[in-house]
């Protein structure tokens, strides 16, 4: 996820949740719950019994290898299984999974499919993945107006995420006349329904946002919140804000801390600044080592977008480490990225709906022909 100071939600309605388009994806390992006393054997057995609810925890343990090795085309036929038993939400996850490619062909007509049917059964996030449908024009026709009563249907049951894609249709004039008030008002609507995003959203106006008055205090309160819930584009910018302004830190590593867990999942931003910190010896010793390895860790996790920001670090800091100990630090850089390849959306999340649906967890690599493209629904 990528924000930019100048228009900090540029990218909210194209990055803000993870809609996989791209093809090849890596799958999320180790996410789930750990495999201590669950039963594969058994498991298998109830599935193959037609137990839905034992279909779904299977297709989960699949998705992530969780006891079993990792098989997304297992994960896939398990989801259907359950789906095609009429379990809404399974439905709503084996549309994901065609939309995505994941296990199985991209098929925008099976997944708007699955999406219908899943909301016909009054599952409430359809109606939101339907509303994403139609706002891209994915396998249909783009019919904005239609994506706003979905969002709007699933706003007045309670969804924050819904209300949060309101938010964005609002702020950006997609489908509405441009309406920054009416944005705000539907981002503090989401953010009452415990939506992560939308209360990152409302962090971001009251701390970059340009044309907002800022507030740090509010910022960070909202930013918290959303931090709390394991939403990584929230967790860099608390720690980002904390490093900035260390009196809000209730420790010092407070701030670097959180940038660590956001690098962790993925966020080459992070990386960057943890680097900075490493260079510069800012609420950390002065590392070149650090540095030059959470530089190199930024170029391996964000690409060419990442390298513009710190080619000329990494030619300095190689300058003076010499080419045998930058040797190593490549090696470890690499090594590091080969454990933490899978960029996520969402950490630390271990309600059962999570851990029955592990896909939600996963988010767009931020560079890339659809980088952003995104907004799929987590299931809880």
């Amino acid at each position: 996820m990528v924000r930019t100071t100048s228009n900090p939600l540029l990218v909210s309605v194209k990055l803000v949740r993870a809609l996989l388009l791209a093809i090849g994806v890596t799958l999320l390992v180790g996410y789930a719950a750990s495999a201590e006393g669950i039963d594969i054997t058994q498991l298998k057995a109830d599935a193959q019994k037609g137990y839905a609810s034992r279909q779904i925890e299977l297709a989960a343990a699949y998705f992530t290898g969780n006891g079993v090795t990792q098989d997304a085309k297992q994960a896939a036929y398990w989801y259907q299984k359950a789906a095609e038993a009429g379990d809404p939400e399974a439905e709503n996850e084996i549309g994901f999974f065609y939309q995505a490619g994941i296990g199985v062909p991209v098929d925008q007509a099976r997944a708007l499919h699955w999406y219908q049917l899943a909301a016909a059964s009054g599952l409430t996030r359809a109606k939101v993945n339907l509303g994403v449908v139609y706002v891209w024009g994915l396998g249909v026709a783009k019919d904005e107006d239609l994506a706003m009563q979905f969002f709007r249907e699933a706003a007045s049951r309670g969804d924050g995420a819904a209300a949060s894609y309101l938010g964005d249709l609002y702020y950006f004039g997609i489908g509405v006349k441009q309406d920054k008030a009416a944005a705000e008002t539907w981002y503090k609507t989401g953010a009452q329904f415990h939506d992560p995003v939308a209360a990152y959203n409302l962090g971001t106006l009251f701390s970059v946002d340009a044309d907002h008055p800022h507030d740090l205090r509010k910022a960070e309160a909202f930013l918290r919140s959303s931090a709390a819930d394991g939403y990584i584009p929230a967790i860099h910018s608390v720690g980002l804000l904390l490093v900035n302004h260390p009196d809000l830190a209730t420790s010092p590593q407070e701030g670097p801390s959180l940038l660590e867990t956001a690098a962790s999942a993925g966020y080459w931003k992070s990386s960057v600044v943890l680097g900075a910190l490493a260079r510069d010896g800012k609420g950390v010793p002065a590392d070149s080592k650090a540095a030059y390895l959470h530089f190199r860790t930024a170029v391996l996790q964000g690409g060419e977008l990442a390298m513009s920001l710190v080619k000329y670090d990494l030619a300095t800091l190689a300058k003076r480490l010499g080419t045998q100990q930058v040797g190593a630090l490549d090696s470890d850089a690499n090594t590091w990225y080969r454990l933490h390849r899978t960029p996520l959306l969402f950490v630390n999340k271990d309600s059962d709906k999570r851990q029955r649906f592990p896909a939600s967890a996963l988010a767009v690599s931020t560079a890339g022909l659809h980088a952003g493209q995104l907004l799929y629904v987590p299931a809880s």
